[in-house]
């Protein structure tokens, strides 16, 4: 058995499938998580600034990260269910695709006192982001072979960490050296780190688009134009009370909107959190490169994993050291510190998140995945909403973020006792049913 077998890769449509995740990373690792955070509080911030600045430029970054996945949250179950009466899945990537690209790109022309643009293009690029993936995640239960979907999905993560991986440390020797690459001075080398996160994000997402199919809509579900918007509204109408037709979707659903949101507020808020209390932009972006680079064989070992334990037990797994991460963060002074929670990060995160994605896509009908990944979107934007808005509440009472480090054990816990209560085989067994009925 070749490699590519045991890693569920030996077909031109899977692999083009995970590339769009190593295309789309890089937005993830240069914008969102290393370098966009930390020049975005110095922006805003001002030269010289105390701590007390550099908080509340931190609370504008949690705010508008808040807002921007609010807005995704609220389009996506829409978009989705409208995507499961047209063929435009890939279509619907592109669109984002090309507004996440424009936007990115466009950070190359913030100067001195332009945090609102910044703060603007920012928000508009996760939006993107976002919405692309709403559609990506989607196409998953139909590149996937049956028996396939951890394996997948954790090799999707696995070569976002790559891809992301790659690009950031490419763009960390410009950051950190523009002299030794030719630049004048480093917010030039970051403002190009932002233009090659763009193209890089272009350029890769082309396999999927050219190898991965449009999935078949059933003759009885098709719709085009507004007879589709007006379709994809009726199911809006339903698919809550669909839900009850899979309960247990429904419980990991909502078990996943906790936990996640501890897992979102670590990628989203880390840097900026490191920047507040004093840390090196260096150190910082050193840290992230070990989750990249962690993340890579550790995310091909959680699919491993799944098969021999079972995925819950594996998310189980994740979520404990991220309650140990958690708990670490609050006393965390230096930058050693920072580097031994990010390898712990770099074990757990994709693992947590890929096996949370397959494990709700072997509990959902493939001919209605839009429509119940438009949901899982909400619920994975939504998570994304209360922890970085527990930050700006933080910096508000506070003065400081660190209280809100400290706080975000608690959605692993609840996350965790909500995903004991998911009887997988049972959800396995309702969707097996509702995939052998007529569309």
């Amino acid at each position: 058995m070749s490699l590519l077998h045991r890693l569920a890769l030996d077909r031109k449509p899977t692999r083009a499938w995970v590339m769009y995740d190593w295309a789309n990373s890089a937005f993830i690792t240069t914008v969102v998580s290393a370098i966009f955070p930390p020049w975005f509080v110095a922006l805003a911030a001002g030269a010289g600034a105390s701590e007390a600045d550099k908080a509340a430029a931190t609370g504008k970054l949690s705010l508008a990260t808040a807002l921007a996945l609010a807005v995704i949250a609220i389009a996506s179950p829409l978009l989705g269910a409208i995507a499961d009466h047209a063929p435009v899945k890939k279509r619907m990537i592109a669109v984002f695709t090309s507004i996440g690209v424009a936007a990115t790109a466009c950070l190359w022309f913030v100067g001195p006192g332009d945090w609102p643009l910044a703060l603007g293009l920012f928000a508009v690029g996760n939006i993107a982001a976002n919405g692309a993936f709403v559609f990506y995640d989607a196409l998953l239960p139909h590149v996937a072979r049956p028996g396939e979907l951890d394996r997948v999905s954790t090799a999707g993560y696995a070569l976002g960490y790559l891809g992301g991986g790659l690009l950031l440390a490419v763009n960390v020797v410009m950051v950190l050296s523009p002299g030794a690459v030719g630049l004048p001075d480093k917010d030039t080398a970051i403002r190009l780190a932002f233009v090659m996160t763009a193209a890089w994000w272009l350029a890769f997402a082309i396999p999927l688009f050219r190898h991965v199919p449009e999935p078949e809509i059933p003759a009885a579900q098709r719709a085009s134009g507004l007879a589709a918007i007006r379709a994809g509204l009726s199911d809006l109408r339903h698919t809550w009370r669909e839900l009850r037709r899979y309960p247990q979707a429904g419980m990991m659903l909502l078990a996943f909107l906790i936990y996640n949101d501890g897992v979102g507020t670590i990628i989203r808020m880390a840097t900026a959190y490191g920047e507040e209390i004093g840390l090196k932009t260096g150190d910082m972006i050193t840290a992230l490169l070990i989750v990249q680079f962690v993340g890579i064989p550790a995310s091909f070992a959680f699919g491993h994993v799944a098969g021999k334990v079972g995925t819950r037990r594996a998310i189980f797994a994740g979520l404990a050291t991220y309650a140990v991460i958690s708990v670490l963060g609050y006393f965390m002074t230096s930058a050693l510190h920072f580097y031994v929670l990010a390898g712990l990060v770099g074990l757990v995160q994709g693992g947590v998140q890929a096996l949370s994605r397959s494990l709700f896509a072997s509990m959902i009908p493939r001919h209605k995945s839009s429509e119940f990944f438009g949901l899982f979107a909400v619920f994975e934007k939504f998570a994304g909403i209360l922890g970085p808005a527990l930050f700006a509440v933080a910096v508000a009472a506070f003065g400081s973020s660190r209280p809100a480090i400290l706080s975000i054990i608690g959605f692993f816990v609840v996350g965790a006792a909500l995903l004991a209560r998911v009887d997988v085989a049972a959800g396995q067994r309702a969707v097996a049913e509702a995939n052998r009925e007529p569309s």
